[in-house]
């Protein structure tokens, strides 16, 4: 039962980091733009293959 203690906090704390980070990604814009960035990976760019 001890490891209750241990654990409990833990969870709450990571379950804080990932909604900050997530809060993070919102603030910096990652989601502005989700069908441009879905078009864009079927553009077939000349400068994206390698070298022949």
């Amino acid at each position: 039962m001890d490891i209750l203690l241990i654990l409990a906090p833990f969870s709450v704390g990571l379950g804080l980091m990932a909604v900050a980070a997530f809060w993070w990604t919102l603030k910096a814009g990652q989601y502005e733009d989700p069908v441009g960035d879905a078009n864009r990976i079927l553009i077939d760019d000349a400068d994206d293959r390698p070298p022949a």
